[in-house]
C-alpha cells in the first residue's frame, strides 16, 4: 500500500494515478478528509492531555493545603471525558485510513504509458513470426479431445464448468512442462520452494489480493483462502522479516484457483481461461535502486522458456487503464495461438516497487535505517497457457502434435502425440 505520509504530501500525485488508471478520487478525498480530522483531533486531544496534566498539580496542591478542589476536580473529569471520546474518535478514524488506504491502488512507474484499456499497450518487442499452415489450424480443445488427452465433459461432470480432465500424453505433456519450467529457472538462479496453497488473510492482504477483489477469491473455512497464484504464498514468506543477502529470487510451481474463468463470456471453451489451472511462478525480493533492472530480467528469463520452446510470443507493456491493481509497470507476453489468430497472455511480470512490502512489511537495514524491499513477480509459464500453444503451433493436418524438441527427454522421449 502507498505510504500515508506519502499520500498525504502529495495527493495531487495519487489523484493524477488514479486518474491515469480511469478510477474515481472519491476514496482518495474521504481518504485525506478522514486524515485531516484525525491529525485534528491528535493536536486537540495533546492539548487537553497537558490541560489535564495542569490542573491534577492544581487539585494536588490544594489537597495538600486542604483547600476546596471540588470545581478543578469536576474540570479534570470533563477534560478527560472528552480525552476518551477523541481517542475512541481517533480509533475509528485510523481503522477507516487503513481500510482505505488498502483499497487505494499503486501509483504507476513514469514508465507505464497512460492510456485507457488493452487497446493503449505498446508492443516492446516481438519474437518469431506467427505459425502458419498450409490446412486450416484447429482450435486446442478439438486437438485435445480428438486425441483423446483432453476430457471437458467428464471435468464438469465431477466439478462443473472451467475445469478440465488431462489424460495419458496430456497428463504427462502437462507435468513435463512444470519440470521443464522449473529446472530452466533453477539454472537462471531461482531458489526452488513448494508452498502451501491455503491462505491466510493476512497473505491475501498482503500481496494485494484482499480486501480489494475477495469476491474473485475462493473462501475455505476456517478463514482461509486458495491461492490464485504462487506470489501469495512465496511473497509472504518474509512477512514481518528483515532480509538478509537481497536479491533473493525463487521460483514454484503451485496449482491456481479463481473464480474469473469464463467472465463476460470469455474463454468459456477449452483451458485459456479455467477455475483451477498450474502455473510456475517468479518472486523477486531486491533493493529498490535494482529493482528495474531486476524487472527486465525476469521479463527475459519468462521469455527464455518460449524461447527454448520455439513459440512466437511478443511482449506488449500494460498502460495504466490496463494495469494491475499492486503494480507499478507491468510487462505481458503473450503467445501466438494460430486458431485464433492472435497472441493471448501467458505471463504478466510485475514490479510492484515498495507496495507489496509495506502491506506485508518486509524490509532490509541500510546505515540509514530500515527500509522496504522492493518486489516483483512473473509467471514462468502459466502452464496450461503453454499447452494450448504447443497444441496449435506444433498440429499437424493428420490430428497429431509434435513435442517440442526441448520437452522429448521430459516426455520419456517421445517424438509425438497421436491418437492412439
Amino acid at each position: 500500500m502507498l505510504e500515508l505520509k506519502y499520500v498525504r504530501n502529495n495527493p495531487d500525485v495519487v489523484r493524477q494515478a488514479l486518474i491515469n488508471r480511469n478510477m474515481g478520487t472519491e476514496l482518495l478525498d474521504s481518504l485525506l478528509d478522514d486524515d485531516k480530522a484525525w491529525r485534528e483531533l491528535l493536536v486537540e486531544g495533546d492539548k487537553l492531555k497537558y490541560q489535564r496534566n495542569q490542573v491534577t498539580q492544581v487539585i494536588a496542591s490544594l489537597k495538600k493545603e486542604k483547600k476546596d478542589a471540588t470545581s478543578h476536580i469536576e474540570e479534570m473529569r470533563v477534560i478527560s471525558d472528552r480525552i476518551k471520546e477523541i481517542d475512541e474518535k481517533r480509533r475509528s478514524l485510523e481503522s477507516g485510513i487503513q481500510d482505505k488506504l488498502l483499497n487505494i491502488p499503486n501509483i504507476p512507474s513514469a514508465t507505464t504509458p497512460i492510456g485507457k484499456d488493452e487497446n493503449d499497450n505498446p508492443v516492446i518487442r516481438v519474437a518469431g513470426e506467427p505459425t502458419k499452415f498450409d490446412f486450416t489450424p484447429k482450435q486446442h480443445w478439438d486437438i485435445g479431445e480428438n486425441l483423446d488427452i483432453l476430457d471437458f465433459q467428464r471435468a464438469a461432470k465431477i466439478s462443473g464448468e472451467g475445469f478440465t480432465v488431462y489424460k495419458g500424453m496430456g497428463a504427462r505433456l502437462e507435468r513435463a512442462l512444470i519440470n521443464f519450467m522449473l529446472d530452466v529457472h533453477i539454472r537462471q538462479g531461482y531458489t526452488e520452494v513448494f508452498p502451501p496453497v491455503l491462505m491466510n488473510e493476512k497473505a491475501m492482504t498482503g500481496t494485494g489480493q484482499l480486501p480489494k477483489f475477495k469476491e474473485d477469491m475462493y473462501a475455505c473455512t476456517d478463514g482461509y483462502f486458495l491461492a490464485p497464484t504462487a506470489e501469495v504464498p512465496v511473497t509472504n514468506l518474509f512477512m514481518d522479516e528483515y532480509m538478509e543477502n537481497l536479491p533473493v529470487y525463487m521460483t514454484a510451481y503451485t496449482a491456481c484457483f479463481r473464480r474469473e474463468a469464463g467472465k463476460h463470456g470469455q474463454d468459456t471453451r477449452g483451458i485459456i481461461r479455467q477455475h483451477q489451472f498450474n502455473k510456475v511462478e517468479l518472486v523477486k525480493f531486491v533493493r529498490p535502486e535494482t529493482s528495474y533492472d531486476e524487472h527486465e530480467k525476469l521479463t527475459a528469463d519468462a521469455e527464455e522458456i518460449l524461447q527454448l520452446l520455439k513459440l512466437p510470443y511478443r511482449v506488449i507493456s500494460l498502460c495504466t487503464g490496463d494495469l494491475g491493481f499492486s503494480a507499478a509497470k507491468t510487462y505481458d507476453i503473450e503467445v501466438w495461438v494460430p486458431a485464433q489468430e492472435k497472441y493471448r497472455e501467458i505471463s504478466s511480470c510485475s514490479n510492484f516497487e515498495s507496495y507489496q512490502a509495506r502491506r506485508a512489511n518486509i524490509r532490509y537495514r541500510t546505515p540509514e535505517g530500515p527500509e522496504f524491499v522492493h518486489t516483483l513477480n512473473g509467471s514462468g509459464l502459466a502452464v496450461g497457457r503453454t499447452v494450448v500453444a504447443i497444441l496449435e503451433n506444433y498440429q499437424r493436418e493428420d490430428g497429431s502434435v509434435e513435442i517440442p524438441e526441448v520437452l522429448r527427454p521430459y516426455m520419456g522421449g517421445a517424438t509425438e502425440i497421436k491418437k492412439q
